[in-house]
């Protein structure tokens, strides 16, 4: 497995993140396992995870299921040097058992729940991570979600904090608008602090449809911003839209196509499709293929699996190669 620089940092990470999100609790232990041995055997070492997973798996949770997974595997294997470790704060949510109704995760209710980032909240989080994963840092540590109601100022300093006493080693940012980025990068610049050099945003070969306004979604004007900063790296989630581009029925009513049905996205889809049967492939893996030849800006696709089988299916894209001519077909496509 090939691996890119992450931001400016001299850091080498894997160019196919793995995400994690779903081990310890909807991926049980003896799969997690073999998908996290595999991955690493086969040179992987950009790993994903955030404190909030998955408290929506089980009513009663709070999440850190993944975390503490990671932490069994780091224990049992004894590969922690081997791997660059992301994990996240600011997303898990207060009371997550008043989030639900009907018997299922009522995201209206944990949107307005977000502990938030504020420095004490920040400092419990970390902590709190770095038991459950049993290690005493964290190589990436992401602000989850923005959080607008708690100075900027009072997270950075409180994440320049988290650096300097060695439990992250560089911070990122997740879901966020692009003038919200820039004012962070602003403030660290001024004072001294360390400024992301990751964003983890959902991003895919389809284009989100007009008119649509979503924080986490990358847009051309982020897309624009990621290609003048080449400092930060767009991590891509959601790179396969949860395997959508591989079967119709499953696009057809499926919740995570609101955000692109239309037109456009009829006829990207169109032109995927046909360039996949062409090169005897899937389109799931020409899109991973697409993300993996962007250059300009850098995109790392975080791949989640839910199974082996599913891990597996996505390494084929690592050997696709697509021409200068293939790729201009691909971004050219679109109504």
């Amino acid at each position: 497995m090939k691996t890119v620089e992450l931001g400016r940092t001299g850091e080498q990470v894997s160019q196919l993140s793995l995400g994690c999100m779903l081990m310890g609790s909807t991926t049980d232990e003896e799969t997690s396992m073999r998908i996290l041995d595999r991955y690493v055997d086969a040179g992987g070492n950009f790993l994903d995870t955030a404190d909030c997973y998955q408290w929506w798996a089980e009513r009663g949770t709070e999440g850190g299921h993944s975390e503490s997974l990671l932490g069994r595997w780091f224990a049992r294997t004894k590969r922690r040097d081997q791997v660059f470790l992301a994990t996240k704060g600011s997303a898990r949510i207060h009371n997550p058992g008043e989030a639900w109704t009907n018997g299922e995760p009522d995201w209206t209710i944990a949107r307005q729940r977000f502990v938030g980032a504020g420095a004490e909240t920040l400092r419990q989080s970390i902590d709190a991570s770095l038991r459950r994963l049993q290690t005493d840092y964290v190589d990436l540590y992401y602000v989850h979600v923005d959080d607008r109601s708690t100075p900027l100022e009072e997270t950075l300093e409180a994440l320049a904090e988290i650096v300097r006493a060695g439990k992250a080693r560089y911070i990122g940012w997740s879901n966020v608008r692009t003038w919200r980025l820039e004012r962070i990068r602003q403030l660290c610049e001024r004072n001294g602090w360390p400024a992301p050099v990751a964003l983890q945003q959902q991003h895919s070969y389809l284009r989100r449809r007009a008119g649509l306004s979503n924080v986490s979604i990358v847009d051309d004007e982020q897309w624009d911003y990621l290609t003048e900063h080449p400092d930060l790296t767009l991590v891509a989630y959601s790179p396969i839209l949860k395997g959508i581009y591989d079967s119709a029925e499953k696009r057809k009513g499926h919740w995570i196509m609101e955000s692109y049905e239309g037109p456009d996205a009829e006829a990207r889809i169109a032109v995927l499709t046909e360039m996949a049967a062409e090169l005897n492939v899937t389109p799931n893996q020409l899109v991973l293929a697409w993300l993996l030849h962007q250059e300009s800006p850098t995109v790392i696709p975080l791949i989640g699996p839910r199974t082996l089988e599913q891990y597996e299916a996505a390494l084929p894209a690592l050997d696709i190669k697509l021409t200068p001519e293939q790729l201009e077909r691909l971004n050219s496509a679109g109504a």
